[in-house]
């Protein structure tokens, strides 16, 4: 458990520092600009934290799963060895994720306005920039948006519909208070992530709003990653 909190931990750090910096030297300075490079170097990193935390977030409700439902089974088949492939795989195949979206960022032709409607270089914002044709980063977002918000979603559900079947069939009281500690604090982690990225992301093109944008990118990308810290410590006694 402690091993993905610390991978948990870097990937919130990762997200925050990427953004807030930039943020607030654009609040307290006149000129507030980014260069080309550091916006695609920004964006990178956003995409690969936040696509990475959606990814370990399901690994984690899967530990938990093997905690709750399996425990005589827990410590051979979540071994160290694949707990640490486990995260090397979501480090990986996020790296990649970003990787392509920025990469087809990069690609596209900015000669209009050059103002960001928005307080860092998010994807959704800079497709409204550009003045070359936009559909092969509209379809790739959209194949990112399917796989991390909707099939991560949908296994992170199955994970925590058999651990609550698992803690109803518990017959004692204690048992059941501590399986439901134990996911606890992961569960309103889940919840609160997953509701601001699906606030973010998950809404008609039509409807897209750079003021709504705004409010719920900070959600995502500095109220979660704060409040993660907090709420792992005040339900965890050991820490």
């Amino acid at each position: 458990m402690y091993f993905f909190l610390c991978n948990l931990a870097t990937m919130d750090i990762v997200c925050i520092s990427s953004v807030l910096p930039k943020a607030l030297v654009g609040l307290i300075s006149e000129e507030n600009t980014i260069s080309f490079k550091g916006c695609m170097t920004q964006l990178f990193f956003l995409v690969w934290s936040g696509s990475s935390e959606l990814l370990l977030l399901t690994v984690m409700a899967y530990d938990r799963y093997m905690a709750i439902c399996h425990p005589l089974h827990y410590s051979s088949r979540m071994s160290p060895h694949l707990c640490g492939a486990l995260a090397m795989g979501v480090w990986s195949i996020c790296a990649l994720n970003a990787s392509i979206n920025t990469g087809l960022m990069t690609r596209l032709s900015f000669c209009g306005p050059k103002v960001i409607t928005h307080f860092f270089c998010e994807i959704p914002p800079l497709l409204l920039l550009s003045c070359s044709p936009t559909y092969v980063n509209s379809i790739m977002t959209l194949v990112a948006d399917a796989f991390y918000g909707g099939i991560n979603f949908i296994l992170t559900l199955l994970s925590y519909g058999s651990i609550i079947a698992s803690i109803l069939r518990m017959r004692s009281a204690e048992g059941k208070r501590k399986a439901f500690s134990t996911c606890s604090s992961h569960l309103i982690v889940v919840c609160v992530f997953y509701s601001s990225v699906f606030c973010a992301y998950i809404s008609p093109a039509s409807s897209y709003s750079p003021e709504r944008s705004k409010v719920t990118s900070v959600l995502y990308s500095v109220l979660s990653p704060t409040l993660n810290p907090l709420i792992y410590t005040l339900r965890n006694k050991d820490v």
